[in-house]
């Protein structure tokens, strides 16, 4: 590993751990101060780390892989994924950031569920939280594999490591500093990404060792440049469709509930829109462009998923190699980080404090919080340690089933007056059930003899109807705290 690349990582590393120092002394006395900030967060930093924890990995590995291997049409994704950011800027987040501090002042989003419909309270909690840990430990895990194979493929070092390093320094200064560590590390996360996706595809496309730009109507594969290339009806709202996974995704939303007003939600927007709208086109231009510059220089790429770290070290200084290495790291561990904290404040606020110490203290919990942090992330280790499990499988239908079971009860239960505990809990249930039987029977896959159908499509649809019908069917109170 070459001493730059070394240099540059260290420095980052440093900068993660003395950004959880700082929250340390400036926000973790009690639980709102550990779980939200103080609700106090500024417009930029809100932004920044709902589209920092969104992105993870994905931003520079996963989605530069399908363009390099498929060509453009597999933008829509990021286009779907544009539009529904959009939308949950615009419906969800003043609502939510309203009516969180007005019912009971939630901290969680299992405890905003359970002030709102406050007659299935319990069961709405307890459902609903357990979804959050058992999925986010698997979204956990799938980070830190990302990790271990950063540190294998591109540093030189061993799988464990990498893991082993990712999850200490993650677990670091989110124990310490709690949600304020955990969103301006992501600010400043979100920063360094959104520099290298700049940087690279330009250096990629213009550079004096580049030069790919010239070169991207050449790739000898058809319909690499055409945005419908190959397109079916079923597979274009199979790709649009990711974007419905986001407003049921608490690690994002709960961003929303932290900002200092709802009036900052419009600025936050703004400058959240932007940054995400770049690191799309960002990450187009590297599998894009990267796939160009294999082919003009003969290389071979056995994994498409690799061109971001082998354009990095092919055509960068190591010092700023490893800058680009300290960017992918950063998009792994945002999301890492905030799965973590959303866990634990899961486990802490909708386990212990309603369920074994109701009258615990804040220093309490706070410490309860932290301790459940390390849990999560010891059970996020133990499943990576293989990194031939499935534990990436599960994780591609993970935003399926957060957004199923979660998206339409949070839409409804912020703007409906009508909807009711017992629609939320058919909501809920069906939801995931109907996106766990669609991948069990393979329908994501082949449906019908056809194209495959992703399973947010039929879990989001069946949960809207579940809600809307055993809502009218259990009419009653339902329009408490709407505002």
């Amino acid at each position: 590993m070459q001493t730059g690349v070394i240099v540059s990582l260290a420095i980052y590393f440093v900068l993660m751990l003395a950004i959880g120092v700082y929250a340390l002394r400036k926000s973790t006395a009690d639980s709102e101060g550990y779980l939200l900030a103080g609700r106090d967060l500024s417009p930029s930093v809100t932004a920044l780390s709902a589209g920092a924890s969104d992105m993870s990995g994905w931003l520079l590995l996963g989605l530069p892989g399908a363009l390099y291997a498929s060509g453009l049409v597999e933008a829509w994704i990021g286009i779907g994924l544009l539009a529904g950011a959009l939308v949950n800027w615009i419906v969800v987040a003043p609502r939510l950031r309203r009516q969180t501090e007005a019912l009971g002042d939630a901290l969680t989003i299992p405890e905003f569920l359970g002030n709102r419909f406050p007659e299935k309270a319990t069961a709405l909690r307890l459902i609903s939280a357990v979804i959050v840990v058992v999925f986010f430990t698997v979204y956990t895990a799938a980070g830190m594999v990302g990790g271990g194979k950063l540190f294998e493929m591109a540093l030189g070092g061993s799988y464990m490591t990498g893991i082993w390093v990712t999850a200490l320094v993650v677990l670091a200064y989110t124990m310490i500093g709690g949600f304020l560590a955990v969103s301006l590390t992501d600010f400043v996360q979100g920063m360094i990404m959104f520099g290298a996706l700049v940087i690279m595809p330009i250096a990629v496309m213009f550079g004096p060792d580049g030069s790919a730009g010239a070169s991207l109507a050449a790739v000898p594969q058809e319909g690499f440049l055409d945005l419908t290339h190959g397109l079916t009806a079923i597979g274009w709202l199979s790709a649009v469709a990711w974007g419905l996974g986001y407003f049921g995704q608490p690690h994002i939303i709960v961003r929303f509930m932290a900002i200092r007003s709802a009036d900052d939600i419009p600025a936050a927007r703004n400058i959240g829109m932007i940054w995400m709208a770049v690191c799309l086109i960002g990450a187009v231009g590297v599998g894009l462009a990267g796939r160009a510059f294999v082919e003009r220089n003969g290389l071979t790429l056995a994994d498409p998923e690799t061109i971001f770290i082998l354009l990095a070290n092919l055509l960068f200084h190591p010092l700023v190699t490893g800058l680009l290495y300290a960017a992918l790291l950063a998009a792994i561990m945002s999301t890492i980080s905030s799965q973590l904290l959303v866990s634990s404040s899961s486990l802490t606020e909708d386990f212990y404090r309603l369920f074994l110490r109701k009258q615990a203290g804040e220093r309490e919990a706070v410490t309860v919080s932290r301790v459940c942090v390390a849990l999560v992330a010891a059970m996020g280790i133990a499943i990576a340690a293989d990194p031939d499990s499935e534990v990436l499988a599960l994780v591609a239908h993970a935003w399926a089933g957060f957004g199923a079971a979660f998206g339409p009860m949070i839409v409804l239960a912020l703007t409906w007056r009508g909807m009711t505990g017992a629609g939320a809990v058919a909501g809920l249930v069906t939801g995931a059930l109907v996106v766990g039987a669609w991948i069990v029977l393979g329908w994501d896959q082949d449906f019908l003899g056809g194209p495959g159908v992703y399973e947010i499509i039929p879990g989001f649809i069946a949960a809207w109807i579940a809600i809307v019908a055993v809502s009218k069917l259990t009419r009653n109170e339902g329009e408490l705290g709407l505002r």
